[in-house]
């Protein structure tokens, strides 16, 4: 049986975002930033989104509960999805935070393996995949 040897993501590594802000907002940022109160935008913008999040941790915590969500990263190998396979019960893959599908999974596996794929946050599989589990996303 080959060894999956995908690099798995770092906790600290993250997905960029684009926003757009008004030119009024954005000044208050850039005056907060030249005034030391914080290293840049980004940082400013981190924290204010960390902050709303912690804010509301107990109504997000009800939810991913609710929702039966895994937290956190998950990863999928290619012996995960051939044992569910085998094993006939297609993966119901719920994720708030990072889902990998391994490098190595064909399309034909991922859509005979995968039943459905619901993920709050970011999903990281090759594109052909994605393109395979695009009908069954979520």
């Amino acid at each position: 049986m080959a060894r999956d040897t995908t690099v798995l993501p770092k906790a600290g590594d993250s997905e960029k975002i684009t926003i757009n802000l008004g030119f009024i907002d954005l000044g208050h940022i850039d005056l907060l930033v030249r005034d030391g109160f914080y290293a840049n935008r980004t940082d400013l913008i981190r924290t204010a989104i960390r902050n709303q999040l912690e804010r509301h941790a107990e109504q997000t915590r009800q939810s991913a509960a609710r929702h039966s969500l895994d937290l956190g990263l998950r990863h999928f190998s290619r012996a995960d999805l051939e044992a569910a396979l085998a094993a006939g019960r297609p993966l119901d893959i719920r994720v708030l935070g990072l889902a990998t599908i391994a490098q190595d999974v064909t399309p034909e596996l991922a859509r005979a393996a995968i039943a459905s794929i619901a993920v709050l946050g970011a999903l990281q599989a090759s594109p052909a995949v994605k393109a395979a589990l695009a009908d069954r996303t979520r």
